[in-house]
């Protein structure tokens, strides 16, 4: 987190939960940087449906500021949760779109 601050960038880290991992994203770390409402939006309807599809425990966090993914179920599907996400806090939310399409 230090690195990311010291570099004013949006902090995201992955960590082992067990044998599942867990997804942590800051965006304080990066003072001045601002999450438009529509990509804020979009990345809390995508955490939303994560809960709802069981990918992700209900107790994971979408914002404001922190995000947080619980008991994603592997390190690969966790990586590609993690670039989505922090791509779609840099304003770009195609890929989080297409790492958690909208379902029906």
């Amino acid at each position: 987190m230090r690195a990311a601050q010291q570099q004013g960038a949006v902090f995201i880290a992955l960590e082992r939960e067990g044998p599942r991992w867990r997804i942590k994203a800051d965006t304080l770390t990066a003072p001045g940087h601002a999450v438009g409402s529509g990509v804020y939006d979009s990345v809390q309807e995508a955490i939303g449906r994560l809960i709802r599809t069981g990918q992700v425990r209900p107790d994971s966090c979408a914002g404001p500021a922190c995000f947080v993914l619980h008991d994603v179920d592997s390190e690969q599907r966790a990586r590609e949760l993690a670039a989505a996400l922090h791509a779609a806090l840099y304003g770009d939310p195609a890929p989080l779109a297409r790492a958690v399409p909208p379902g029906p």
